[in-house]
């Protein structure tokens, strides 16, 4: 993954307590944080909100730091600490459900489109949502793992750094995940072989 060009220098001051050295390092990541964010946690609404949580914690956090050269994937772990902890809380919410997610994304990109999707727009958009809704048949974990390594295309070696566990441990979990998916994919194909057929 191509990280974000930032100098050691300037982590350093932001740990020092440099105010501007930390708001720099804010505009620098803010909007890969956001992406991040979005695709793990699937509400759009409440993405800024998430983002604002992963911030404050990172000034509160900051002089924890070992090294200015592991602060990317220290970065990436508040966030999907943050991610865990929005969705945790929203699991205390019943009346949040992934069908009324779906819904919610496909209306919010229609406001923001403000026109007509085109038809290849509308491919993706329906591609992406496929995607989405395997990943909703997996755990929380398989989900978050697989976005993190396939979508945001992060290395072993920095899972690695972001989980604290082994190289050889992170391929089976990613190898078991994959599998998890692969079946929900098979369960979606039997079901609309189904559905056209009784049509």
């Amino acid at each position: 993954m191509d990280g974000v060009d930032v100098p050691d220098s300037l982590v350093r001051r932001a740990r020092e307590g440099d105010d501007e050295a930390f708001n720099q390092l804010v505009r620098a990541y803010r909007k890969r944080i956001l992406g991040t964010i979005a695709r793990l946690i699937g509400r759009p609404e409440d993405v800024e909100d998430v983002a604002q949580e992963v911030f404050v914690r990172l000034y509160f956090s900051l002089e924890q730091l070992r090294s200015p050269g592991v602060f990317e994937p220290w970065l990436y772990r508040l966030t999907v600490n943050a991610a865990y902890d929005y969705l945790r809380r929203q699991k205390r919410r019943p009346e949040t459900r992934m069908a009324d997610l779906s819904e919610q994304q496909m209306l919010l990109a229609d406001a923001a489109e403000g026109a007509r999707v085109s038809g290849e727009r509308d491919r993706r958009a329906r591609l992406r949502d496929f995607v989405q809704s395997l990943l909703a048949e997996v755990s929380e974990d398989d989900r978050i793992l697989l976005t993190l390594k396939e979508i945001e295309g992060l290395s072993l070696k920095e899972l690695q750094q972001i989980y604290g566990a082994s190289e050889n441990a992170l391929k089976v979990r990613l190898f078991r995940a994959r599998r998890r998916v692969l079946r929900a994919y098979r369960r979606a194909q039997a079901l609309e072989r189904k559905e056209v057929a009784s049509r």
